[in-house]
């Protein structure tokens, strides 16, 4: 067992089991028994720490947007609570910071343990767990075009940003970053080949909307 594992109290690693397992074979492809085995543990212990398999994955949603709250103070991403200090950092990036730092949160979706794995059984429940497809699609998708617009909003407000429509900036900034979050899910390795495809992106993005 890592160092990792064995600093973990067993709740956690009942989610962190949980979470691979509900990756891989989805929620209803998993009982609690095989949660139990990857833990170590046995049935009525994994009982005493969670009264249901509902109640595992209700904790890993709450960890999730917990996770994703920690990504935005990491990042030092601007809370949409003050969008004008929000176009104020972002109003000094030029072209090349504004693609390095949307490489940085690219990888973070891609590459963190907990983010992959979350990624991967969204996408596997969407069609058939109504509250995890909820959560997924509130995370990844409405959150995060929500919180463009309004910056983009206010970005054009201050003329940092040409534009009529910011809805439809932040869907063409974003949709990109989704499709490539889909296609390299599961072929991390490929980072790279990712990374340039992004770059361009972004870079195109930049000149099409930066006032000059």
């Amino acid at each position: 067992m890592g160092k990792m594992a064995a600093d973990m109290t067993t709740r956690e690693r009942i989610v962190e089991e949980a979470l691979t397992l509900f990756s891989i074979n989805g929620y209803k492809g998993t009982s609690v028994k095989n949660i139990a085995d990857a833990v170590g543990i046995k049935d009525s212990s994994l009982y005493k720490h969670f009264k249901s398999k509902q109640e595992i994955l209700d904790t890993i949603v709450e960890t999730m947007r917990r996770h994703m709250e920690d990504m935005s103070d990491t990042f030092g991403l601007p809370s949409d609570d003050d969008l004008e200090e929000a176009a104020s950092v972002y109003s000094g990036f030029d072209e090349t910071m504004l693609v390095d730092f949307s490489k940085k949160i690219f990888l973070f979706y891609l590459k963190d343990s907990f983010m992959s794995r979350f990624w991967r059984m969204g996408n596997i429940e969407q069609y058939q767990n109504p509250e995890v497809s909820a959560v997924y699609r509130q995370l990844f998708l409405a959150d995060s075009i929500s919180y463009q617009t309004a910056l983009f909003a206010e970005m054009i407000k201050e003329h940092i940003f040409t534009g009529e429509d910011a809805e439809v900036m932040a869907m063409y900034f974003y949709s990109p970053i989704f499709f490539l979050l889909s296609k390299y899910a599961n072929e991390a390795e490929k980072e790279e080949e990712a990374l340039g495809i992004l770059e361009k992106q972004v870079r195109e993005f930049y000149r099409i909307y930066r006032r000059r």
